[in-house]
């Protein structure tokens, strides 16, 4: 994995009765995103298996500031920042 990879975290969505946050991490053309609770794989493009084995360690030890941060994150001002 290169030293550059890039985290970015989704505000707290709602599934049925249930709250998850979205983790994408890059790494210049390589994508790889988990679902939380459960840091189950969403989709893998281009991580080998052991660097998806790692971010998934990251993200399974830091699911509570994961949370955190996800309520931080205002999805309507975000979109209003890239235009």
């Amino acid at each position: 994995m290169n030293s550059e990879i890039k985290m970015s975290v989704s505000s707290v969505t709602r599934t049925k009765d249930s709250k998850a946050v979205y983790v994408m991490f890059t790494d210049g053309g390589k994508t790889v995103e988990f679902s939380l609770p459960g840091c189950t794989v969403v989709r893998n493009n281009g991580f080998t298996d052991e660097d998806v084995d790692q971010l998934r360690n990251y993200v399974n030890n830091e699911q509570d500031s994961i949370f955190e941060m996800a309520k931080t994150v205002n999805p309507i001002k975000a979109l209003m920042k890239d235009n």
